[in-house]
């Protein structure tokens, strides 16, 4: 699969917000495919292909994980915590897409290894800017490791 038609995941508990965002990434012109889940927990069921998730069809493995730090069950920091410790999602690019303009949030969020950390757009139009620079940045000019062809240093 090339990076150009990776899927998205995107992490939001609030259906507005979710709506919001699908529509964005349409009017921006990112053509990936889009994966919704509600919180940590099912980001995590995602990536591990657990419950509805367990088809590799369905559920293939996403090119970048958009996601809302403030989710209920499993909140954003501590699933990115957990992604970034398993050796087989650490190198999925995690994109923070937030409210908080917490100095602590946007820290931690880089300290525990975030490739990047946005501020959601107060407007349609804003969110819509935001939707197209990511997808030309992650899908066009970012170069990634391959799934699978990851390998830890020394080996």
């Amino acid at each position: 699969m090339s990076r150009a038609s990776a899927p998205i995941l995107y992490a939001d508990d609030d259906p507005d917000d979710r709506m919001l965002t699908a529509d964005a990434l349409r009017e921006s012109g990112v053509a990936n495919p889009l994966a919704v889940v509600e919180n940590g927990e099912e980001v995590l069921a995602y990536l591990r292909r657990e419950d509805r998730w367990a088809d590799p069809v369905s559920s293939p493995r996403p090119g970048i994980i958009l996601m809302d730090l403030n989710m209920p069950k499993l909140d954003g920091r501590e699933a990115l915590v957990a992604i970034k410790a398993d050796p087989r999602f650490s190198s999925i690019p995690v994109v923070i897409l937030t409210t908080s303009q917490a100095e602590a949030d946007i820290a931690r969020s880089y300290a525990v290894g975030a490739s990047s950390y946005i501020r959601k757009p107060v407007t349609f139009d804003g969110l819509v800017q935001v939707m197209a620079q990511l997808g030309r940045y992650w899908f066009e000019i970012v170069r990634l490791p391959a799934a699978g062809r990851i390998r830890e240093e020394g080996r």
